[in-house]
């Protein structure tokens, strides 16, 4: 353990005492690299480290430590991908800035009132925290004046990026002419990071905590290998499995999201969805069900689970492998934080083997092979979880003795064993009917799998797109967006089957350039994809989507 404290990297005294207040006693990694570099408050800094590291930290002390008081216009502004992220650093600086001369900090998000933000940001603060498109709002309205800001801080700079924000942070910073320093923050780097620090910083000093890209020690990685058919009875057998489980099940589309739901929900699960159709009020009210624990699991797409901060998950369960590696860092990284040990594990097709190797280079890490429980297994654990329980009951209430005659009267001739059973029947007759002539969902052919595996690397199109579809009906089409319009491959997919309605299935190979794309579709679903996605507008731009071979989409020499 190192010997650094927070005394010796040089905050100042009100600093101190407000982060000693919360239980703070040694930096972390990032807190100890970071807080002397930026404390200077002239060098542009890069900072890799994955979410959960004491990121807020590393730069919220600095910052507090470096306005000066009593000047009450924004000195600082923070810009961060989602309003959840947003609340957090602003409710974390408010925590850490000293008691003595608080610093003023504003939070500036969408899905609420832009009026009384306006309101606030004229009372005079010192510190903006803001997520990008409310800040252009407010730029473009005159409400916010950005020449005097010192400081800027780019967090979970690669969650932006991979959400579409590329112009809007470039739009920003030029918007920010007498900038001191620029700090940025990312769990990973790929190259459209690199391309912002080379424009907009000079020479910045970079720290790596971990690898790049590498997952996080205290996370167990798992996966269970099935069949397609027994994905959905696979994640409810690993859910009957772990009774005590709290967390976050990710889907690719909302489609999923909402069905499965829907499924739980009807088996007496504790489960909400987060996805793009809920209003900004419903997703308020499904996170704060799911930090007070009131909802066991929470199933999201990957788009809206960006910025979820919620401590003491347990597992993080990916219905499927997302088809960008990079997002399963993102996905894997909501448990396991702040020190506490955590589970991220995945539910595996034969087709889906070699995603699973490629995601196991990027992370470095060895991913664990589970058997999936059988019927027996699940009633065992279910049954001793609910003794524990019994036993670990709060009975000190006094009321109790009241009906302790009742009972004894009731009980009288009935034994200590009959009770027992009695109690178990009712807790577990419906694990014990589903579960009593359970199928092994296991794959046990591990020759058969690979061979499924090695029969889709063959179909498609490769990452040159040389060939597609040996086999199926497909129809290819061509679409005008591609990596330029912010797009990842994952991002891509989840836009194409959320603005379609279709189902993943339908989709074969995807082949990306900067400015096009071409996507396999089977023929029976292709028509209904063009019509919902051809015409359409995104960011201000029309969408064109057509038949790759008739409409234009052919490349040269095809």
């Amino acid at each position: 353990m190192s010997d650094i404290t927070f005394e010796s990297l040089g905050l100042e005294e009100g600093l101190l005492t407000a982060i000693s207040q919360l239980g703070f006693t040694q930096p972390t990694p990032i807190q100890e690299k970071a807080i002397p570099v930026l404390l200077q408050g002239t060098r542009d800094f890069v900072g890799l480290a994955q979410t959960g590291t004491g990121k807020t930290a590393a730069f919220g002390l600095p910052l507090l430590h470096l306005i000066r008081k009593e000047d009450r216009f924004p000195q600082a502004l923070i810009i961060c991908p989602t309003r959840e992220l947003c609340l957090q650093i602003s409710n974390d600086l408010v925590k850490f800035r000293s008691k003595k001369q608080p610093i003023s900090i504003t939070a500036v998000y969408g899905g609420t009132s832009i009026g009384e933000q306006i309101r606030d940001l004229r009372k005079g603060t010192q510190i903006v925290v803001a997520t990008p498109g409310r800040l252009i709002d407010l730029i473009e309205r005159k409400a916010i004046n950005l020449e005097q800001i010192e400081y800027v801080v780019l967090d979970e700079a690669d969650e932006m990026l991979n959400m579409g924000f590329k112009d809007d942070i470039e739009f920003i910073l030029k918007n920010t002419p007498n900038r001191q320093s620029t700090w940025l923050f990312s769990a990973t780097m790929p190259p459209e990071i690199r391309n912002v620090s080379k424009r907009y910083m000079d020479k910045p000093f970079e720290i790596t905590i971990g690898k790049v890209n590498a997952g996080n020690a205290n996370i167990d990685h798992q996966y269970y290998q099935t069949q397609h058919v027994n994905r959905y009875e696979t994640l409810k057998r690993i859910i009957d499995f772990n009774p005590g489980i709290y967390g976050i099940i990710f889907t690719r589309t909302k489609a999923d999201a909402q069905d499965i739901t829907e499924q739980l929900i009807r088996e007496g699960y504790d489960i909400e969805a987060l996805h793009g159709d809920l209003t900004q009020v419903q997703r308020d009210k499904v996170m704060a069900r799911f930090r007070e624990k009131s909802i066991q699991l929470l199933i999201a797409t990957d788009v809206a689970a960006r910025g979820i901060d919620v401590t003491g998950i347990t597992h993080v369960i990916n219905y499927e492998l997302p088809d960008d590696t990079e997002v399963y860092t993102h996905r894997s990284g909501r448990t396991g934080r702040a020190g506490r040990s955590g589970i991220s594990l995945s539910i595996v097709t034969p087709k889906e083997s070699y995603r699973l190797r490629q995601i196991e280079k990027l992370v470095n890490t060895r991913f664990h092979k589970m058997d999936i429980p059988s019927g027996k297994d699940v009633c065992r654990k279910q049954f001793f979880h609910f003794i524990d329980k019994m036993l670990q009951a709060d009975i000190s209430n006094g009321e109790y003795e009241t009906y302790l005659p009742v009972l004894r009267e009731k009980f009288e001739n009935v034994d200590k064993e009959e009770i027992l059973t009695r109690v178990a029947a009712l807790e577990f007759d419906r694990f014990l009917k589903y579960y009593e002539n359970a199928a092994d969902l296991n794959l046990r052919d591990d020759r058969r799998a690979e061979k499924g595996a090695r029969a889709e690397r063959s179909t498609g199109r490769d990452t040159k797109g040389r060939s597609f579809s040996s086999t199926g009906n497909y129809q290819r089409l061509f679409v005008n967006l591609g990596t330029k319009d912010g797009f990842y491959k994952a991002s891509f997919l989840q836009f194409i089957l959320d603005m379609s309605d279709l189902k993943k299935e339908v989709l074969g190979r995807i082949d990306m350039r900067d400015m096009n794309s071409w996507v396999e579709v089977e023929t029976n679903a292709a028509k209904k994809m063009m019509k919902a996605i051809d015409g359409k507008n995104f960011r201000g731009r029309k969408i064109r989507m057509n038949d790759a071979n008739t409409g234009g989409g052919r490349r040269k020499g095809e």
